[in-house]
């Protein structure tokens, strides 16, 4: 089974202390440290994991600048075959459809019977999975926590309200938007980036995915980034005291206060 699984180089909140930028519509991006995207980690491990059963290759593409590289090669010394990197002056900027639109064409370069994405990235959209099958006209499936192969055809499961299981059929090629706990990601040692710090990795311009320029990037984007801030901070918790028999007496109270209880 070849299998493309999409990437994104993200800043590691537990690595930066995040600021607005002085415009107020974006973080300070100056000098974070960056990482891959925490749910596109256990995408590739499950990729990895597919192909250990049943055999084939993972390839992992990432939408980004040069500095992207580096998640690539993090996720080959992870076990992925490739990796492709897709970059141009004229992706910057890209919304949810302008990243889709250059993943469709990435796709189309290679034959893959499976493609898979993180559940969501670090603006929280979970919306390019979807996007690039509805442009592929593929089935698709979001928040999958549970897949099995058969002839043809995954079984997978998807997290549901209530952290109840939905079990469904779904044919191939597809898309999967893969949810954090399906797996372990494992882990990735020095030798292992060692291993792939020279392995070349392909550059695709908006040219070379047969992407038209205009029809992606921040002039094409249909959604903008217009403000950003930092919630302002409520009162502090109101820490009850007592016996176990007087905080309950007293929460109860608190509670038909505010119209918690009748």
């Amino acid at each position: 089974m070849e299998i493309l699984v999409c990437v994104k180089r993200v800043p590691d909140t537990a690595e930066n202390e995040i600021e607005m930028n002085s415009a107020g519509n974006d973080i300070e991006r100056d000098d974070l440290v960056y990482s891959v995207n925490e749910w596109d980690n256990y995408a590739v491990e499950e990729a990895i994991q597919i192909v250990d059963k049943v055999g084939g290759s993972v390839t992992v593409v990432t939408v980004g600048d040069e500095d992207s590289d580096e998640i690539l090669r993090r996720e080959m010394a992870m076990g992925a075959e490739k990796g492709l990197l897709a970059t141009d002056d004229a992706f910057s900027g890209s919304d949810c459809k302008g990243i889709a639109t250059i993943l469709k064409g990435v796709v189309a370069k290679g034959q893959y019977d499976l493609i898979m994405t993180g559940a969501q990235a670090d603006e929280g959209y979970g919306a390019v999975g979807g996007m690039l099958a509805a442009m592929m006209d593929v089935p698709y499936a979001s928040l999958v926590n549970k897949v099995d192969v058969q002839d043809g055809k995954l079984v997978i499961g998807r997290e549901i309200q209530g952290g109840s299981q939905e079990m469904n059929e779904i044919t191939l090629p597809c898309v999967l938007s893969i949810q954090t706990g399906i797996n372990e990601p494992r882990y990735v040692g020095i030798r292992g980036i060692r291993k792939v710090s020279s392995v070349e990795i392909p550059e695709l311009s908006a040219s070379d995915l047969g992407v038209d320029a205009g029809s992606v990037g921040e002039a094409a984007a249909k959604v903008k980034k217009v403000d950003y801030f930092v919630p302002e901070k409520g009162e502090g918790a109101e820490m009850l005291e007592g016996s176990t028999d007087e905080i309950i007496e007293k929460l109860i109270e608190i509670l038909k206060a505010n119209g918690g209880l009748k």
